[in-house]
């Protein structure tokens, strides 16, 4: 029995009256519909009601609503002491515990007693669409509606569609999540949704790189701050959310997708979450904490002066030239003959491969070359990494004249990649995965990441911004040197990088 999408949705139940619970009631509350807040434990639903007119006096003491605005919210939002004050709902979002049997268990005891047109959706977090529905008498009513917290500050909802979810049921709740003032995405069933996977990207290639000890927390940090603009560090982030919560998540997304190398956790994280060391909550994490803030240690510059040439390959002609630009910009005595002196220090700028192996390719002595990472620019932090032979002396005068002007620079041991682009390479190319299993668009897919995310920019569009075969560069130098799967391309980033495509160009079957 379809459910029938001419009913207008007014009434919406939300089951659980804790920290989303209440922040979802007050969203709805807000938006316009009237909000029936239950909760099993006597008084929480009052207290959360409390709790949301707090919340919205201090709104209307700012000015960001008026006092008619608040007050009509509160008037819609009633706490209910049972289930079955939510008879007559269209919709019921259930916001309980994490757990597959108790969100079961409630939505058994739901069907009882709401209308069979009413639409039941999930807040869950990590738990399956359809494992929430098996077992139900009408699988297509659900859906899973997942806010973030906090509710009121963050705009996104993910709307899921389980297997067996109805065609407009996933409409339906799209409408009301623009009513309650968010901005809604459309997924499919599948381990971490949406914003959950891109996430891995960010977190786990971060932790392999730091394992790898190819830099530190803090440099990597600094790196993906300044030189691509995320607002933080990816220790820094995991340090905020508590290892305790980001570690299970990304084993259960790995686990659900039956061990995709994609996905595949660090032992790093495993070891330091065993350990207790969660981050902020704990006491300290990836940087120890004073007063609540990170102590981290301030960079060095780098002493003496800078009198040798160097001489920059114009092998990228883009990349070269501009770091050859920038180093002149900043008093550097540059060697611009076709091949290096005998004495100048040579400077490449690779995509994808490590020092060594673009030396050997230039046919350059690779006791006197560095590699900078040229592809997001040289004006914010300029990261270097020596060949396995690089001089001390080589790299001491290198470090000199990059840092000459007063740009930052980190010096990282050998890695093909660098850092920034292994890292961006893995979270386009999970973005492209999930664009090519159709379980999101790819508008939704770059929108989602920056609403919940903060990214600086959306995946596939950042993709196109810096090259989507520049991305492919990076993804199949990193497999061919480690050979593992993890970094195997998408085909939806690989036909798109060989046809020059845009990142974000929908599959013409589609369309």
């Amino acid at each position: 029995m379809a459910i029938d999408n001419a009913a207008e949705i007014r009434t919406i139940g939300v089951v659980g009256a804790g920290a989303m619970g209440r922040g979802i009631a007050q969203v709805a509350a807000t938006g316009g519909y009237a909000v029936r807040l239950m909760d099993a434990k006597p008084g929480v639903a009052d207290a959360a009601r409390t709790f949301v007119g707090d919340l919205l006096t201090r709104a209307v003491d700012k000015g960001r609503m008026t006092k008619d605005e608040a007050d009509g919210a509160m008037q819609r939002l009633t706490p209910v002491e049972s289930l079955g004050a939510l008879a007559d709902c269209d919709l019921v979002i259930e916001a309980v515990v994490e757990k597959l049997d108790v969100k079961q268990a409630v939505f058994a005891e739901l069907e009882d007693v709401v209308g069979d047109d009413c639409i039941l959706a999930s807040n869950t977090s990590s738990l399956s669409i359809t494992a929430i529905a098996a077992g139900s008498r009408r699988p297509e009513r659900f859906a899973g509606m997942h806010f973030f917290n906090p509710v009121p500050l963050m705009k996104l909802v993910e709307v899921i569609d389980g297997l067996l979810t109805g065609p407009t049921v996933g409409e339906r709740l799209v409408e009301v999540g623009r009513r309650m003032g968010r901005e809604p995405v459309r997924v499919g069933d599948a381990p971490g949704f949406l914003v959950n996977q891109i996430g891995r990207g960010y977190t786990i290639e971060a932790a392999h790189i730091a394992d790898e000890k190819i830099a530190d927390f803090a440099a990597i940090d600094r790196i993906m701050r300044d030189l691509v603009g995320f607002r933080m560090g990816p220790f820094e982030l995991m340090d905020l959310t508590g290892l305790d919560v980001t570690h299970p998540a990304t084993e259960l997304i790995h686990d659900q997708f039956y061990f995709e190398p994609r996905y595949r956790p660090s032992l790093l994280m495993a070891q330091r979450a065993t350990a207790g060391v969660l981050g902020r909550k704990s006491g300290g994490g990836f940087y120890a904490y004073a007063d609540g803030k990170p102590v981290t240690i301030a960079e060095a510059a780098p002493a003496g002066t800078a009198d040798r040439p160097i001489w920059v390959s114009r092998a990228d002609a883009c990349l070269g030239g501009g770091l050859a630009k920038a180093l002149a910009a900043g008093g550097a005595r540059l060697d611009e003959a076709a091949r290096p002196g005998s004495d100048a220090v040579c400077v490449v700028t690779p995509i994808g491969q490590d020092a060594t192996s673009a030396a050997l390719a230039e046919g350059l002595d690779p006791a006197r070359t560095v590699a900078v990472d040229g592809l997001f620019g040289f004006d914010r932090r300029r990261v270097v990494m020596p060949t396995a032979a690089t001089a001390p002396e080589v790299m001491s005068q290198a470090r000199l004249a990059l840092a000459a002007g007063g740009v930052p620079v980190t010096v990282i041991r050998e890695s093909p990649g660098f850092v920034a682009q292994r890292i961006v390479a893995m979270i386009v190319n999970i973005c492209a995965a999930i664009a090519q299993s159709q379980a999101a668009a790819p508008d939704d897919i770059d929108k989602a990441p920056q609403l919940a995310l903060n990214y600086p920019a959306g995946p596939l569009s950042l993709g196109d911004r810096i090259g989507a075969d520049r991305i492919l560069r990076v993804l199949e130098s990193l497999q061919a040197a480690y050979g593992d799967p993890r970094y195997r391309p998408s085909p939806w980033l690989s036909r798109r990088a060989r046809l020059g495509l845009s990142l974000t160009a929908p599959d013409p079957s589609l369309t």
